[in-house]
């Protein structure tokens, strides 16, 4: 019985107790903090992977320290334990050496949301489509279909064009002897039609006479879009003027030249 009081008493019994307690509260702290970021910020399925992921890192991370400090209580020589952990974490940490800066580097774009997939975004030099967000690269797919692989850790500049809406200009060409306002008129009567048209979110603006051409004068005007969807929305655009503009007799004109005979 007084061995037994004598190890209660002891730093050998209440000494691990106090590790895994503390190791507790520590790992308390970060889940919660983890979880508040899921919760409050944006969803975003990936980054919310990736801080469980961490939440079970840190916990195999404390059980290890728990493990080896226990150890050395009990007079275990956690040095030579701990010298070749380091040894073997020193190779493989240079054998994957860019793996590692990868998966860094991701986790870092997930956890700042620079980017999701279906954004479009700038990623250095190349502009397209988000269309894979991993930890080691990402996938960007152009308009014409091309699929562009990046490694995360060679990523140095991004812009994301799907933050905010995108503002589509199209330019009208009309002949010189274009009745201006009657022009002006016809295309504040289609503000209805374009805005129904899908991905037009509003803002549509009449900008006026923008240029004198050789055989045209161009009249500008523009579109609030969502983001980086002005293609369709072009092309809606355009057919309603041809259509609206054979109803009302204003000429598209089409290159002309003056030939003067001598």
């Amino acid at each position: 019985m007084e061995k037994i009081i004598e190890f209660i008493l002891s730093v050998k019994f209440y000494g691990p107790i106090i590790y895994v307690l503390v190791a507790y509260i520590i790992y308390l702290a970060i889940s919660t903090l983890n979880n508040k970021i899921i919760i409050k910020t944006k969803k975003n399925k990936k980054r919310d992977t990736v801080l469980r992921l961490l939440n079970s890192v840190i916990k195999y991370i404390l059980l290890i320290i728990i493990i080896l400090l226990t150890l050395d209580l009990y007079g275990y020589n956690t040095n030579k334990i701990l010298a070749s952990l380091g040894i073997a974490g020193l190779v493989v940490g240079l054998a994957l050496q860019d793996t590692i800066k990868n998966m860094l580097a991701g986790i870092l774009i997930i956890m700042d949301d620079r980017y999701n997939v279906g954004d479009f975004v700038k990623i250095n030099d190349f502009t397209g489509e988000v269309v894979m967000l991993g930890l080691q690269s990402t996938k960007v797919k152009d308009i014409s279909g091309n699929v562009y692989t990046i490694n995360n850790s060679s990523i140095s500049n991004v812009i994301n064009y799907s933050n905010n809406d995108s503002t589509l200009f199209i330019d009208i060409p009309v002949s010189y002897s274009t009745d201006i306002e009657k022009l002006e008129k016809i295309l504040k009567s289609l503000e209805k039609n374009i805005l129904k048209i899908e991905n037009v979110v509003g803002e549509y603006t009449l900008l006026g006479v923008d240029s004198f051409n050789s055989s045209d004068i161009t009249y500008k005007i523009s579109i609030k879009t969502k983001p980086f969807k002005y293609f369709n929305v072009k092309r809606e655009i355009n057919k309603l003027l041809k259509i609206t503009f054979d109803k009302e007799g204003i000429e598209i004109p089409f290159n002309q030249v003056d030939v003067h005979m001598k």
